[in-house]
């Protein structure tokens, strides 16, 4: 809750009322400030056009910073174009620099408003950025949406399941077992349940999932997988959020990321749009991450190639 001094008490995620907006900005609210923010950029994700437009014309500067970027980019990024658009009418620049050398503008031409604003002569994007683009949109239309909380995952680059299986030492298990857990997971023995994965095959390598837990993710499996190449392991922690880890020829080099979560200041250019191309989607993420092009969600929601169990180690110290 913002302070009673700075005039927006009460006001929460919810900024689509352009009335009460312009009543408390009436009465003193403070347009510059709300709760440690700016007021403008939580109407540009939270907001309705009108809401933008009313705080717009009160600040002094529409295109001033929160965290590096401007509100307009985060319309842009949040996928509000008609918020995007309320902004670029007030003067805010869509060409502005940002995070990765983007500008809202030119990171607006690989989403599905490419039309958002005009673009000068000489913008556009590169052959890789737009293929970056083009496959985002064939990806996570092919998995869709689906729940997946509380699911693990190592996406893998350049091998098989087959090869999956060697390296983690795994071996096939009953039918009848597996069909006994997925009844209801949670309900299993943990010590036994954590062994169990499932494994398989897609164009470009495969993916290691746990339905109901994180043992893909666990460093040590991660270590054994990426002997070689790459995998991005991922677990969908209903807790806390999406957890991330980046596994390369056997060194964990990542750990702690938030896969389907916003860019980080530091970010490079292609990581930035990789934050555009897939937000609120984690797995699609870790599949791109990992140069994985699966055709539909089966390797990720089931039933996969093959279930295996894990041999019992430490996979922590790995």
């Amino acid at each position: 809750m913002a302070a009673e001094s700075d005039g927006w008490a009460g006001m929460g995620w919810d900024w689509t009322d352009a009335e009460d907006i312009r009543r408390r900005l009436d009465e003193g609210a403070d347009p510059e400030r709300w709760s440690g923010g700016r007021p403008l950029h939580r109407a540009a994700v939270f907001g309705s056009p009108e809401a933008v437009a009313e705080l717009a014309r009160r600040v002094a500067d529409v295109d001033a910073l929160e965290n590096g970027v401007t509100a307009l980019w985060e319309a842009v990024m949040c996928r509000k174009p008609e918020n995007a658009r309320a902004l670029s009418a007030a003067g805010a620049d869509p060409w502005r620099l940002s995070l990765g050398g983007w500008s809202p503008g030119r990171l607006s031409l690989a989403g599905p408003t490419s039309e958002l604003f005009p673009v000068p002569e000489g913008v556009s994007l590169t052959d890789t950025e737009r293929a970056a683009a083009q496959e985002a949109h064939r990806l996570t239309t092919a998995l869709g949406e689906f729940y997946y909380d509380g699911t693990g995952l190592a996406c893998v680059a350049g091998i098989d399941a087959a090869e999956a299986v060697r390296r983690l030492k795994a071996t096939p298990v009953d039918g009848e077992l597996i069909d006994e857990l997925l009844e209801d997971p949670y309900a299993y023995d943990m010590d036994e349940s954590l062994q169990i994965i499932g494994v398989t095959s897609v164009p470009g390598g495969c993916v290691v999932t746990q339905p109901w837990a994180y043992a893909p993710q666990m460093p040590g499996v991660l270590a054994r997988l990426s002997d070689g190449t790459l995998c991005y392991g991922l677990y969908a922690n209903p807790k806390s959020g999406h957890q991330g880890s980046i596994a390369r020829h056997g060194t964990i080099e990542g750990s702690d990321l938030h896969p389907g979560g916003g860019p980080d200041e530091d970010d490079t250019s292609a990581e930035v749009l990789a934050s555009y191309l897939y937000q609120h989607n984690a797995v699609a993420y870790a599949c791109a991450f990992a140069g994985l092009r699966p055709t539909d969600r089966r390797a990720v929601a089931g039933p996969p190639d093959v279930w295996v169990e894990l041999p019992r180690r430490d996979y922590w110290s790995h």
